[in-house]
């Protein structure tokens, strides 16, 4: 099959690491009301999220028990209605304890092309926020 007669997403749901479930989870539970996404699952060492607008998310203990690491390069990517929504999800994930990565603005050789802004959450994992064009 090629990638013009795809019917489907390439993927299904993202999965960042946590040591601190309940803190990783409010800031989750906070930050996604700006997609209107929720939780939709709550079991031992894991929350989920899901919306109509985004793939499935979840927030988890590493099931070998080992300590949550931030990956050198790993990133997941939030699709934002506009550009002002880029900025006001880069805005409350710095508000509820996230690390600026990068603040939101134009990306590439033209200001019309991606908007995107760049942040980590409580335990370090990398977000982006984007909008394109």
């Amino acid at each position: 099959m090629t990638a013009a007669k795809a019917t489907h997403q390439l993927m299904g749901h993202a999965v960042v690491g946590t040591n601190d479930l309940d803190t990783a989870a409010k800031f989750y539970d906070q930050l996604f009301t700006l997609f209107d996404v929720g939780r939709i699952l709550e079991q031992p060492g894991r929350a989920i999220y899901f919306g109509k607008t985004m793939l499935e998310f979840g927030v988890t203990n590493p099931y070998n028990g080992d300590r949550a690491r931030v990956g050198n390069g790993n990133m997941v990517a939030l699709n934002a209605h506009s550009r002002a929504h880029v900025d006001e999800v880069h805005a409350r994930a710095i508000q509820l304890g996230g690390t600026d990565e990068g603040k939101p603005g134009p990306r590439g050789p033209n200001e019309d092309g991606p908007y995107c802004a760049y942040f980590r959450d409580l335990d370090g994992n990398k977000l982006l926020v984007f909008h394109a064009g």
